[in-house]
């Protein structure tokens, strides 16, 4: 009998809509100004985390007119209305991850034709109007029962987005989360265990990589780990993840390269072979 399906698991990295009030109205012009100055909010694929009872349908209705990709909701006040609907239902989180921006300014300037953000612009992250606040917060999900991977977010191959390389140069601690879009990312420092450094491109490591190492996170597959001395608890390139207990034990501790092979999976490679 020839195989019909296959079960296997993936790293996607989804953004999640933090709703504080149940204004439909608010919640669309709020996101409408974010996506307009996000370079890959095209069909963004989000998880909607809500705090507030809502209509969920027509929520859903909302963000599919705004190109939006509403996957599921995170579980709450909202879980009956979507298993009416049909929608996942992700755990809520155990606890809260500090989310840190690069601590050096990234290595290609943004284009001279766009003015300067005024200082008293909230970051890309959260919006305040009329005392609300919408939160936009991407997280990795582990998702399961996935023939194929769908790349429905603008990667930075797509050569119309101008790289930005960010740099951080500080020891990453555990509960922290560095994430990084457009360009790679580059940690001094290393990363500890309990912390995660994530980029759509390739992630460069001077120091002890552990915690979680995430390459390619929208699905780019020349994406790369480079690491000083390779121990992670988990590692990813492309959607493609691989446990500590996994990782072959001569490249535990050791300087490694860290490629994806559209047929063999995570490749291993000690630099010092290069």
């Amino acid at each position: 009998m020839s195989q019909t399906i296959k079960l296997y698991g993936k790293m996607l990295t989804f953004s999640r809509l933090k709703i504080y009030e149940n204004n439909l109205i608010d919640i669309k012009n709020q996101l409408q100004q974010m996506l307009d100055n996000n370079p890959i909010s095209n069909e963004l694929p989000i998880v909607i985390d809500s705090e507030v009872e809502l209509e969920l349908d027509t929520l859903i209705d909302v963000l599919w007119s705004m190109n939006v990709q509403p996957i599921g909701v995170v579980s709450g006040v909202l879980n009956d209305q979507a298993k009416e609907l049909k929608l996942a239902i992700f755990p809520a989180d155990g606890k809260r991850i500090e989310r840190l921006p690069n601590t050096d300014k990234p290595s290609t300037p943004a284009p001279q034709s766009e003015p300067a953000p005024p200082a008293n612009k909230p970051n890309d992250k959260t919006l305040e109007v009329n005392d609300k606040t919408l939160e936009v917060v991407d997280a990795p999900v582990q998702a399961v029962a996935t023939s194929t991977q769908s790349t429905t977010l603008i990667t930075a191959q797509d050569h119309s987005i101008k790289l930005a390389s960010g740099i951080h140069t500080q020891m990453l601690r555990s509960g922290q989360s560095l994430q990084h879009l457009g360009g790679d990312l580059t940690i001094i420092g290393g990363v500890n265990d309990g912390a995660e450094a994530i980029t759509d491109n390739s992630l460069h490591i001077y120091g002890r990589g552990l915690g979680r190492l995430v390459a390619g996170a929208t699905g780019d597959k020349n994406a790369r780990i480079f690491c000083q001395k390779f121990n992670p608890s988990l590692v990813s390139v492309a959607g493609t993840f691989c446990l500590r207990d996994a990782i072959p034990a001569e490249m535990i501790d050791q300087p490694v390269q860290v490629t994806y092979d559209e047929e063999n999976g995570l490749i291993f490679t000690l630099l010092k072979q290069l």
